[in-house]
């Protein structure tokens, strides 16, 4: 198993991390017999707790196929390695912003880890034959 696909991993468990905060800031509130109640991700770090999660599922299809692209096509193997770890890099600032409530800092790493992704996607354009 390769880095990059370790990295597809690491992604899965970081988005299903990140809506850990909501629900430990709410222990006491949280119905686990109604997990996706909508007025328990109101505000605060409940809200933004949701929205990095959310953002991960969104984000994560792209990667994949990327990724998968990229081993198919034969990217040098330590090339696709680094810009997975860099995605993964920017995914794990992007969540740690995100619940922080740092919004400037937020959206530039989110738009460092879509040039990684598009730079994954695009890879085997480079890739040597």
């Amino acid at each position: 198993m390769t880095i990059a696909e370790l990295c597809l991993l690491a992604v899965v468990v970081l988005t299903i991390a990140s809506i850990a905060p909501a629900k430990l800031s709410g222990a006491r509130e949280f119905d686990n017999a109604n997990p996706r109640d909508p007025g328990f991700y109101t505000s605060g770090l409940r809200a933004r707790s949701q929205g990095a999660h959310l953002n991960g599922y969104e984000a994560f299809p792209f990667f994949a196929a990327a990724v998968i692209l990229a081993e198919m096509r034969s990217v040098p193997q330590a090339t696709l390695n680094t810009l997975a770890v860099a995605f993964v890099a920017a995914r794990l600032s992007y969540v740690l912003f995100y619940l922080t409530n740092r919004p400037t800092l937020r959206s530039m790493v989110w738009s460092v880890g879509f040039l990684v992704n598009l730079a994954i996607f695009f890879a085997p354009m480079w890739a040597r034959r």
